[in-house]
């Protein structure tokens, strides 16, 4: 079953909210929110978005200005810049890309976790640097 893609030309320009249930590249001009939520959104090298984004995965090659959210994946490719926050399990910033924000990648339904009291962590350390002392003798 091949995916259905769609495209927004480098010369299209929208303004408003952008909702769908398939993917999406984006080559144009989008300001507002985009939501995909189960599906990826493509921000091609033309594209220059202002808008809050809201999709499973979003691949950055062009421009976004605006908070990025993806239950999947952030993937910031070689010269894609984002200015703004980014919420997403897997965030990659590839060399040569911009980002400038924070990045949240906390699993939804994953509790933070606890705190090891302090006591533990010298008693846990105490029977590696034994170690490393009886190897290096």
């Amino acid at each position: 079953m091949e995916k259905d893609i769609v495209n927004i030309g480098k010369s299209v320009v929208i303004k408003g909210e952008l909702n769908g249930s398939e993917d999406l590249t984006i080559e144009g001009h989008v300001e507002g929110t985009i939501q995909l939520r189960e599906h990826v959104l493509t921000i091609g090298p033309n594209g220059r978005i202002k808008a809050q984004v809201f999709a499973k995965a979003v691949i950055v090659l062009g421009e976004v200005t605006g908070n990025v959210t993806a239950t999947d994946k952030v993937d910031i490719r070689d010269n894609g810049s984002v200015d703004g926050d980014i919420v997403s399990p897997r965030v990659a910033i590839a060399e040569g890309a911009h980002f400038r924000g924070s990045v949240d990648m906390q699993r939804k339904g994953v509790q933070a976790p606890a705190a090891k009291p302090a006591s533990q962590a010298p008693a846990a350390s105490a029977p590696a640097a034994a170690a490393a002392q009886r190897v290096g003798a």
